[in-house]
This record gives C-alpha cells, sequence and structure tokens, in this order.
C-alpha cells in the first residue's frame, strides 16, 4: 500500500517494524477484552517484529494525529502463505482490533478496505478469516464487508479444526 489510507481525523497505514510494540499492546489490550493471557508485550513485540519484517505478514494501524505524535487505536495483523492453488498467497486475518472508545466509526471497515488493497498490491486472490461462532457482532460485520463462510451452498458452513502440536 503506497498511501495511507484516511478515516477523518485518522490514518491506517502498513506498520513498521519499529511499531511492533505499539502492535503488541493493542493486542494486549484486545486480548484483555476477553480475558485471554498474553505473553509479555516485549516478546509479543519481537514476535511482531520478526513477522512484520519479513514476508510472511504485515499489519495495518489505525492512528490519530495528535500535538504528541500518532495515537494507534486500531490494528490488522495478516498472515501469508504459498499455495498450489493460486500463483500469489493466501491470506490469513489473524486478528483485527479498535478499542471500544473508536468503534462504530468506520475504522475497522477502513482496516478492512487497507488490507484488501495491501493483499491485492501482493497478487493475493483470498482472505480466510476465523470468527467464532458466538461472536455474532464479528460474523455481522464480515459479512456486512462480503466475507461468506460457504464457498457453495450445498457445501454447508466452513468449518476451522484446531489441535496442538506435542512438544
Amino acid at each position: 500500500m503506497s498511501e495511507d489510507v484516511p478515516t477523518g481525523g485518522s490514518r491506517v497505514r502498513v506498520a513498521v517494524e519499529r511499531d511492533a510494540e505499539v502492535l503488541a499492546g493493542l493486542l494486549r489490550d484486545f486480548n484483555a477484552e476477553f480475558d485471554t493471557p498474553t505473553d509479555p508485550v516485549l516478546q509479543v513485540a519481537a514476535r511482531f517484529a520478526r513477522l512484520i519484517g519479513g514476508p510472511a505478514g504485515f499489519a495495518l494501524l489505525a492512528e490519530e494525529k495528535g500535538p504528541g505524535g500518532p495515537t494507534a487505536y486500531g490494528f490488522a495483523l495478516v498472515t501469508l502463505r504459498p499455495s498450489v492453488y493460486a500463483d500469489g498467497p493466501v491470506a490469513v486475518l489473524d486478528e483485527l482490533y479498535v478499542r471500544p472508545d473508536r468503534r462504530g466509526g468506520g475504522t475497522g471497515t477502513a482496516l478492512v478496505a487497507a488490507m484488501r488493497a495491501e493483499l491485492s498490491a501482493r497478487d493475493c486472490e483470498e482472505v480466510q478469516i476465523n470468527v467464532d461462532s458466538v461472536d455474532t457482532g464479528a460474523r455481522r460485520f464480515y459479512e456486512r464487508l462480503g466475507f461468506v463462510n460457504v464457498e457453495r451452498a450445498e457445501d454447508g458452513p466452513m468449518l476451522c479444526y484446531i489441535g496442538q502440536v506435542a512438544r
């Protein structure tokens, strides 16, 4: 994505490695809303830096310009993997978060639009999103933006299976 995407008095931009600690703080806030344990911010920041510093993924930041500099209030994290079904990668929207006080103002939609623009620039044809079935708000949001949980009606809903890897 060559340019920032404006969202009123704010912008959405592709994050760079130096944004890793800000991203890790936003992820901590997101997980705290759902009582999900999170590793220490600096540990998560190192992971963000590795991920967005290479070809495996990218993050987008929603931020507001202020007198003391920009303040981030939302992000999207996208990972990429090669596929035998397309020349470009397949994307997974791993996380999308907007702070509660900023929800309902179009930030999530702007993050998804910026994600789609970035994925198009990377020759990606498909993005996958896993949503808990009980999260009706997230499901409505993604469906409003054109995402579906079936490829063909006769196949029924898509499911995501998760398993632990032995160490």
